[in-house]
């Protein structure tokens, strides 16, 4: 686990959360704990540390 701090595309709050680095790709929806609006999380590792990662609105 690791932890990635990232700005919520919503309110722009700094916002932290525990990855999970032994799985290879992940994406997964989470509400912003400061606005509650959810936030699309899209992240790769490579050899267990994050090589990409996108916080961002799921709003069209």
């Amino acid at each position: 686990m690791e932890e990635y701090f990232f700005d919520c595309p919503y309110c722009w709050a700094k916002t932290s959360m525990l990855l999970d680095t032994s799985v290879s790709d992940q994406s997964y929806i989470e509400d912003c704990e400061t606005c509650c609006n959810p936030i699309q999380i899209d992240f790769t590792t490579l050899e267990n540390e994050i090589a990409y990662f996108e916080a961002k609105s799921i709003e069209q």
